[in-house]
């Protein structure tokens, strides 16, 4: 356990990179969203960290560690987000269910790569790709899930784009304000970042609740050369339909 809460924990993240911090952080950005093994890692609280610690005050409170570069952050951290979303864009297309043709284990479900798929399908390729930024494990699952279901790549370059970057700068700058603002910000960072995952999710539910009073989606269901049709109807109690 105290494993899995340092894995989670930003502050833990930084004071093991010490002087290499800023270089972490951009490849933890690109694991977490390129690699379907970095989906345990953090990402918002992670950027939010890195927000707050550019700024000499709050980077004291870490023994080693010296303020991240905030002007590469900003630059970079999208550059990374974009890579790796496209990275996973290019494995999903490549190989299709084939990726997550594994068992569950204490990291890797299968309900992961579902409500990735669920995500996609509710909301259009598009709206999908952006509004997964901010949910973690989705953002990680989504985009291999995109190329799986044959979105096209430069349709998917577009719209990663626009979230990597609105993901990762308006976290960066959320934090750089919220460090120079507020004193011992170091000890609120987990909680803040809880919130703004929460906050985060907001448009999500809101797109949720009025897609169902509208009665459902009538964007059209990708239809890639790894699709699946999701299964409708009712089910009895073995599972099938």
């Amino acid at each position: 356990m105290d494993l899995l809460h340092n894995l989670l924990d930003p502050k833990w993240w930084l004071g093991l990179l010490g002087p290499f911090a800023t270089i972490g952080v951009l490849g933890i950005i690109f694991a977490e969203t390129g690699l379907l093994l970095g989906f345990f890692l953090p990402g918002d609280s992670l950027l939010v960290a890195a927000g707050v610690f550019s700024t000499p005050e709050a980077a004291a409170a870490i023994e080693g560690l010296a303020p991240l570069s905030f002007p590469l952050l900003l630059v970079l951290a999208p550059i990374c987000a974009i890579a790796g979303a496209q990275l996973g864009h290019h494995l999903g297309a490549t190989y299709g269910r084939r990726m997550f043709d594994r068992p569950d284990s204490k990291l890797f479900k299968q309900e992961y790569v579902d409500k990735a798929e669920h995500y996609f399908q509710k909301f259009g390729p598009s709206k999908a790709v952006v509004l997964a930024r901010f949910i973690p494990i989705v953002r990680t699952f989504l985009n291999p899930v995109a190329g799986m279901l044959g979105m096209d790549r430069k349709r998917f370059f577009l719209w990663n784009c626009v979230g990597g970057i609105i993901w990762t700068d308006g976290l960066l700058v959320f934090g750089r304000v919220v460090g120079s603002a507020v004193p011992d910000i170091d000890k609120y960072i987990l909680p803040g970042a809880l919130v703004i995952i929460l906050l985060s999710v907001i448009p999500i539910i809101r797109e949720l609740v009025k897609n169902r009073k509208d009665g459902g989606s009538d964007v059209p269901l990708p239809q890639g050369k790894h699709h699946r049709t999701m299964p409708t109807g009712p089910s009895n109690g073995d599972g099938q339909r």
